[in-house]
């Protein structure tokens, strides 16, 4: 091997050890100019990133139009036909294309996968209470380091392969996207991952923002009840990151750069982190 491969083979190593999983809320995917750019800033800081990204907002007003209930069991959404035709269209093609072609009109370098690209993501029917929803039973890393060596971000819309499905369930499933993203950098393992939400934090009773949780303290504010609805699976992945080894931040992301900001002086927001 010569001297320059051997160098770029231990460059990019390095690179992969260091992954950052980003997940883009759909609820701050309508104010995320900044997000976008700064993704593409930190590719030309060679940060191996990858990003997974909501649209429930726009899945509700999708199901809306279509005179179609939306339901939510502890913070995930209740899927049924429609329910899961409307979020594949959705995810699949509007968010994730609108989102792969801003990164690559700011001068990055993006490729749209699903969790069924490359069986990504494998999941079975996770609660019939809740539908076609998917809980991942298999997370297949190795196309999205092909790309990362590659150079490219991917960006993962969360509907995933039903492997094993039968004659009345579909092939594919919803999945959360706070679930995905936990999986994901639980598997790669991920060196940190942020979630990009439309609150400063995680918050205790009195409304204040937590600035670190281990994860025995992250488990108590599910049980008590303090974290609730769509806070919860994002401290449960969060918690699946951190047994993974990553460092989990939940940050506002309506904040200008504040994904650039977190990367440079992770202040604000909340820490999960594992108390050795």
């Amino acid at each position: 091997m010569s001297e320059y491969l051997a160098v770029s083979l231990h460059n990019m190593i390095n690179n992969l050890n260091n992954i950052i999983v980003v997940k883009i809320g759909g609820s701050t995917l309508g104010q995320h100019d900044t997000t976008l750019i700064d993704l593409v800033e930190m590719q030309k800081r060679h940060l191996p990133v990858v990003v997974v990204h909501g649209g429930g907002k726009m899945i509700t007003d999708w199901l809306s139009k279509l005179s179609a209930s939306t339901k939510f069991v502890q913070g995930e959404r209740v899927t049924d036909k429609t329910g899961l035709e409307v979020a594949t269209a959705v995810l699949c093609g509007v968010v994730n294309k609108d989102l792969v072609s801003t990164i690559i009109a700011s001068g990055g370098k993006a490729v749209g996968l699903s969790g069924v690209d490359g069986a990504l993501l494998q999941s079975v029917v996770k609660n019939p209470e809740l539908g076609f929803v998917g809980n991942i039973i298999k997370v297949d890393t190795g196309l999205l380091l092909n790309l990362l060596n590659a150079g490219y971000i991917p960006v993962i819309s969360s509907i995933s392969l039903n492997p094993g499905s039968a004659a009345d369930t579909p092939k594919l499933l919803n999945v959360n996207a706070d679930v995905a993203a936990g999986e994901i950098a639980f598997t790669l393992p991920a060196h940190k991952l942020i979630f990009l939400t439309d609150i400063a934090g995680i918050c205790d009773m009195s409304g204040q923002v937590i600035p670190a949780l281990s994860i025995q303290e992250a488990e108590a504010l599910i049980a008590s009840g303090v974290a609730t609805s769509g806070m919860i699976p994002k401290i449960r992945s969060g918690i699946r990151a951190v047994h993974g080894s990553a460092v989990a931040r939940i940050i506002d992301g309506r904040r200008p750069h504040a994904l650039l900001n977190e990367i440079e002086s992770s202040l604000g927001g909340t820490t999960i982190y594992n108390q050795k």
